[in-house]
């Protein structure tokens, strides 16, 4: 794995990529309305998927956008197009990134804009994606929480005892476990007499990012290998890892085994910030990411900002 160095002369910012939980009905409508290279990669979406996702994306019904085999396509195109719409007007952006990086499915998104990865081949793995991890829920029964307020070895030995499993280090405070539903309860309960702040059950089809995963990594092995893959132009930093990804060896071993492992945000970031980066730019819909940047960071907070729609752009342009 490739590590930066802050005195090599590369830029200091990030672009990250949201991913799932930030779909919303009507989201990149008015960057589809406002820019022509935006409206270009909807396009380009429906006619790689020959269906019309676009329709769903601005109008719904929301019980049709929520089905993961639409959030997870709907969430990287909108990201896409508001990456596109960003690069068409002067200095959105500012300077180029020394890293990207993308939570959960966001990856994908990072790779499609790194280069890696083309944009069809993208939205059609991604696609994929949300269907092998939809049949993978259907066969294991299992879902999400949230616990705020722990650290990660307190939250680690909570899933030893219960057989819960760490799905997303988020932050210092804030990790999603899941797992089969009983152990999920049993992890909240024995989370928040442990100090615990909140644990909040997540709204969610299964336990993402677990072993109750595996037949959508088994899935997902096979489709990669059906699709060619680049060094990426600017390095990618793992969900898997927590590592800067230089090469199409590293981005396929992360591919194979992202949907079923832990994602290790925090790691990311603080590898990133490791690196020198001192501004991120979060691209898409949504405003978590940020957030969590700002917690992981700590002092000195580096810069962040938000492009998700047509006001957002223009005004940091």
């Amino acid at each position: 794995m490739a590590e930066a160095d802050p005195s090599d002369g590369v830029g200091r910012a990030a672009w990250i990529f949201p991913g799932q939980g930030a779909q919303k009905v009507g989201m990149g409508r008015d960057l589809f309305d406002e820019f022509p290279e935006a409206r270009a990669v909807f396009e380009q979406a429906d006619a790689a998927l020959e269906r019309d996702l676009s329709s769903i994306i601005f109008e719904g019904p929301e019980d049709e956008l929520v089905r993961t085999i639409n959030t997870q396509p709907a969430i990287l195109v909108t990201s896409l197009a508001c990456l596109a719409a960003a690069r068409s007007h002067g200095d959105a952006l500012g300077p180029e990134p020394a890293f990207m990086a993308g939570h959960s499915l966001g990856e994908y998104t990072a790779l499609v804009a790194a280069g890696a990865l083309g944009i069809e081949d993208g939205i059609r793995l991604v696609q994929e994606r949300g269907r092998v991890m939809q049949a993978a829920c259907d066969q294991n029964p299992s879902g999400m929480a949230a616990l705020i307020g722990l650290d990660e070895a307190a939250v680690e030995a909570v899933c030893a005892e219960t057989g819960a499993e760490l799905c997303n280090i988020n932050s210092q405070s804030q990790i999603a476990i899941g797992g089969p539903h009983e152990a999920v309860a049993a992890a909240m309960e024995l989370a928040k007499e442990r100090g615990a702040r909140r644990a909040i059950q997540l709204k969610v089809g299964g336990a993402f990012h677990s072993s109750a995963m595996q037949p959508a990594a088994e899935g997902m092995a096979t489709a990669l290998a059906q699709v060619e893959f680049a060094a990426p132009k600017t390095p990618v930093v793992g969900n898997v890892t927590g590592k800067a990804m230089t090469t199409v060896d590293e981005v396929r071993a992360e591919l194979i085994s992202q949907v079923r492992k832990t994602v290790r945000w925090r790691q990311g970031v603080e590898t990133m910030l490791a690196g020198g980066v001192d501004s991120f730019v979060e691209i898409g819909p949504g405003t978590a990411l940020a957030g969590m940047v700002r917690t992981i960071a700590g002092k000195p907070k580096p810069q962040l900002t938000n492009l998700n729609d047509v006001a957002s752009i223009r005004a940091d342009g």
